[in-house]
């Protein structure tokens, strides 16, 4: 089970948000590519990081810190504001790993089809669910559909990896929506990376014990509790490594 640390840049700073509200702003470091390599000498791999400011115009607005993160040497998985092909190949092309697709997923499946048509498994779509209803532009508007129905649409496009976000639980430190993340492992063959409420050691366990029952537990994003220094992340990576252990010799 991967562990992914995550950045969310806002006016090329490293923050945290409420529920995702942008007038509920925690400002942790200026330099978002300090806290990568921070990440990276903790022994991760992979780095989860999100544009804010992409998310709320609809087009990428901090690639620059995005491009000094991943000329640190980490696998980049990036969000916000990618709502064209030709932000997609920007991105793509100065080193990041994998680029999340939210609001333009539920808006046109065509150009997710498109898409993984080009870059296969680079493409990965974040589905963010409010009380099971999936939520785009930035959090604040609603789209007429489920989470899960949603998910099974992607699943047929042959999109391979979704972020599945509880709006509800992001930021809050009161713990995941576990009951909408094992709906979620359920709805498909796709893998799930689960996002949203992870606030202590114990949240990462019973995840990697979830990841025993479904083998498309990717992984798991962890933000806030980072940052306010609740959890370890030497610790979590070294249990997701063990869940992987753990799966071989089942």
């Amino acid at each position: 089970m991967t562990i992914y640390p995550a950045i969310d840049i806002k006016g090329g700073r490293c923050v945290r948000l409420l529920q995702g509200r942008a007038d509920q702003e925690t400002i942790y470091a200026d330099n978002p590519a300090d806290v990568a390599s921070e990440f990276r000498a903790a022994g991760s791999g992979w780095v989860h990081v999100v544009d804010l400011d992409g998310a709320f115009a609809g087009e990428p607005k901090n690639l620059d810190a995005v491009q000094a993160i991943a000329a640190i040497g980490m696998k980049v998985q990036l969000g916000g504001g990618l709502r064209t092909r030709a932000a997609v190949e920007r991105a793509l092309g100065f080193g990041v790993a994998r680029v999340v697709i939210g609001t333009r997923a539920a808006e046109s499946e065509s150009f997710v089809g498109e898409l993984v048509q080009a870059f296969g498994e680079k493409v990965a779509v974040g589905i963010d669910a409010k009380n099971g209803q999936v939520a785009v532009k930035g959090w604040v508007a609603t789209a007429a559909m489920t989470a899960i129905a949603l998910a099974k649409r992607m699943d047929q496009l042959g999109v391979r990896t979704l972020i599945h976000t509880d709006i509800g639980t992001d930021g809050m430190l009161t713990g995941p929506n576990f009951a909408a993340q094992e709906a979620m492992l359920g709805a498909g063959s796709f893998r799930v990376i689960a996002s949203g409420g992870v606030s202590r050691r114990e949240d990462v366990v019973r995840l990697a014990e979830l990841a025993r029952r479904y083998a498309n537990l990717d992984g798991v994003i962890v933000g806030k509790a980072l940052y306010e220094k609740r959890v370890d992340l030497p610790d979590l990576l070294a249990l997701g490594r063990d869940q992987g252990t753990k799966r071989l010799k089942d």
